[in-house]
């Protein structure tokens, strides 16, 4: 069977444009490595040295507002400190986090984009935890605490195969 190496990138349409690509560029980090204003299109990279783009805006959006075809769109993040920072850059541009769970194997914070699209920022911890689990999180707590409750899950749960 053939394989895949991994998620290319991911696109959406935007009602607004500049200010989805305002969101992902200045709030989340992503940066801009090419567009073209006339077609209403940005492609956007966390490193556009090694990858061209990871995740595409295009103006205009196809669906109504009702319809969502995307779950939500998850970045990963280096470090546990790098998530506090987010949560706080979120909070300074009046982003309500939904939440802010460990799965075990990652923690991740969940929030909407200005067009209600679900985006998940995360942090893999490395503990197979098995899924689906989410248990709150205070981001206050030092990485070693956070860190040692992911692994102590290791132990009541059944790793993941």
């Amino acid at each position: 069977m053939p394989q895949t190496t991994g998620l290319g990138h991911v696109g959406i349409y935007a009602d607004d444009f500049m200010k989805q690509r305002d969101f992902y560029n200045r709030v989340i980090g992503l940066q801009i490595a090419d567009e073209n204003m006339e077609r209403g299109m940005c492609f956007m990279s966390s490193d556009p040295v090694s990858e061209h783009h990871e995740f595409v805006i295009m103006k205009g959006r196809e669906a109504t507002e009702e319809t969502r075809t995307i779950q939500q769109i998850s970045f990963k993040v280096p470090t546990i400190q790098d998530m506090r920072e987010y949560k706080e850059a979120l909070e300074a541009e009046d982003i309500t986090i939904e939440r802010i769970v460990s799965h075990g194997n990652a923690f991740g914070m969940y929030f909407f984009d200005p067009e209600g699209n679900r985006v998940e920022l995360y942090y893999r911890t490395g503990f197979p935890v098995p899924q689906p689990h989410g248990d709150a999180i205070d981001l206050g707590r030092t990485d070693e605490e956070l860190l040692a409750d992911a692994r102590h899950l290791l132990m009541t749960k059944e790793p993941t195969k």
